[in-house]
């Protein structure tokens, strides 16, 4: 059977952009656009050219795109001809391929927020998408609020839809601007809007997710026949968020009915670079990635319960609806108190380690687990140290180096312009064989900013490990939690640690001290010795 082509409109770039908080730079929105051609998205809004400086600077030096570069606008403005509305000039100087176009389809937008009359407002639209057509570009109309107007007058949104194709508009996109529309109403007023003339292979779909129902509604429309969805990647966008394609892109592939009867242009092996894309974005915007994104969380395949664990042993599909590395993620199997040996086994054959059932040093694994979570530890957040605590007990953790002491200072002082500020500064000594070595650094970036003890401290531990220091070089950590456990006079401190490499592993370790220092020192070292073991297996 033949399948149809559906395509992709990624919008990260503008609408994401929209986003509280965000701000890409010109150099970020082509790193960006970079990823999601080689993912295989179909179109990709670069930003509103005029609107700002850094998409202007972007349309000057886009890069260049087997995906088509898209530059967005809206229809000209009621009162001048479209071959002498500036707004659009500045769209249309960009240069790209394609052009899409914002439009009023909702009455009460068109005489409220316009201020002009249904005519004017038709009229425009259907001038504005010749004058785009004689300049030889693809033409997109992004139908603004058409669900609400749809709802509101049927008719008059639809007349507006017939104007843009009827001036040649090559996609028709319908947008629910203010999320508030159920996947029913989606599917049922993309069908009529087909049945009303406007063929499903010229349609689109625009969702935002207020609701939380933007993937849903894209699926409706897909379903009741649209050709295009648009979305960005983890569902960036105002409020909160557009349709995200990370979520959207493997259920096309891998779910029924999408995945027998329609074709995108993500490969087998984009699918397999969404967790590292969807990480790669959450870098740039300096954010914590989601652990409970579908299919790309660090939770998206964990198997925390035994009676799961022990099925997942025998069969993985018994808890997982597709294999974790097609779309780049892996499994995991938490330890925590509640855990068992189906879970303990399984953990450890993930890490490489096999251990026959009923071996006596698994029980003794999780007495110890046990007794540690007691103590403030959580294994099921830090599975590294997890792993090294079992390596220890059953003779498998090889000894890298020593650290044979260490000294944290903070100190607080005037700088040359008469401002107090902070300075932390770290030594620490290792011992490497029968070489000690002693490594100093502080927490003042180049730019004078302070970045306190623990950064310090993680500086002059990475700073010289001498046969080993290539292999840790590349280790970044990418998050920093803090956690008070119990009260009173016997609180402590728990520190959890995320890192991450080259290689686009990521990896948790854990540490515990009534001292959030010492805490973290211990976090840090697990975190480098299970990288060490990761890529070298055995002292040097």
């Amino acid at each position: 059977m033949t399948r149809e082509r559906l395509y992709l409109f990624d919008t990260t770039l503008r609408d994401g952009q929209q986003t509280q908080g965000v701000q890409f730079s010109t150099a970020e929105k082509r790193q960006i656009a970079t990823a999601l051609d080689a993912l295989g998205v179909d179109y990709i809004e670069g930003g509103w050219p005029g609107a700002n400086p850094t998409d202007s600077e972007f349309f000057a030096n886009a890069p260049k795109t087997r995906a088509t570069m898209t530059a967005f606008g809206m229809t000209k403005r009621v009162g001048r001809s479209a071959e002498n509305d500036d707004v659009l000039a500045a769209v249309l100087d960009a240069g790209t391929p394609a052009v899409c176009l914002v439009g009023k389809t909702h009455d009460f937008h068109v005489t409220t927020a316009l201020g002009v009359s249904l005519e004017e407002n038709r009229e425009a639209i259907a001038a504005s998408f010749k004058h785009v057509i004689a300049k030889g570009r693809e033409a997109l109309f992004d139908a603004e609020h058409f669900f609400d107007g749809h709802r509101a007058n049927p008719d008059y949104a639809l007349s507006c839809l017939r104007a843009a194709y009827g001036a040649g508009a090559r996609w028709i996109v319908l947008c629910d601007t203010n999320g508030g529309t159920l996947p029913s109403e989606v599917g049922r007023v993309v069908a009529e809007v087909i049945a009303a003339g406007i063929p499903g292979d010229r349609l689109g779909i625009h969702c935002h997710d207020d609701t939380g129902n933007a993937v849903a509604n894209s699926l409706a429309a897909v379903e009741a026949g649209a050709r295009q969805i648009q979305g960005t990647l983890n569902g960036l966008g105002e409020r909160c968020g557009n349709a995200n394609l990370i979520t959207l892109i493997p259920t096309l592939l891998l779910k029924e009915p999408f995945a027998s009867q329609l074709e995108c242009g993500v490969s087998t092996e984009g699918l397999s670079s969404l967790v590292r894309l969807s990480r790669m974005l959450d870098d740039i915007l300096n954010r914590v990635p989601h652990r409970a994104a579908p299919y790309v969380g660090a939770s998206a395949f964990a198997h925390k319960a035994g009676l799961h664990a022990s099925a997942i042993l025998k069969n993985p599909n018994t808890y997982e609806h597709i294999p974790p590395e097609t779309v780049g993620n892996e499994r995991i199997i938490p330890m925590s108190n509640q855990a068992g040996q189906s879970n303990l086994r399984a953990r450890l054959i993930s890490a490489g380690i096999e251990v026959d059932a009923g071996d006596p040093r698994l029980g003794r694994i999780l007495e110890i687990v046990k007794e540690r979570e007691d103590q403030g530890y959580a294994y099921d957040s830090a599975q590294a140290s997890f792993e090294l605590v079992a390596r220890k007990e059953l003779g498998l953790l090889p000894v890298f180096f020593e650290v044979k002491r260490y000294r944290v200072t903070v100190e607080r002082r005037k700088n040359k312009y008469d401002r107090m500020v902070s300075l932390s500064e770290a030594v620490v000594v290792v011992k490497i064989g029968e070489q000690k070595m002693l490594s100093v650094s502080e927490s003042m970036d180049e730019t004078g900013t302070d970045h306190g003890p623990v950064n310090a401290l993680s500086k002059a531990l990475a700073k010289d490990l001498g046969p080993y220091q290539g292999v840790i070089d590349d280790l970044r950590l990418v998050d920093f939690k803090v956690r008070i456990t119990q009260g009173g006079i016997e609180a402590v401190t728990r520190v959890i640690i995320d890192s991450e490499d080259s290689q686009g592993r990521r990896w948790s370790t854990v540490g515990v001290s009534a001292n959030i220092v010492d805490a973290s020192f211990e976090a840090l070292l697990d975190a480098i010795n299970w990288k060490l073991i990761r890529d070298i297996g055995a002292p040097v």
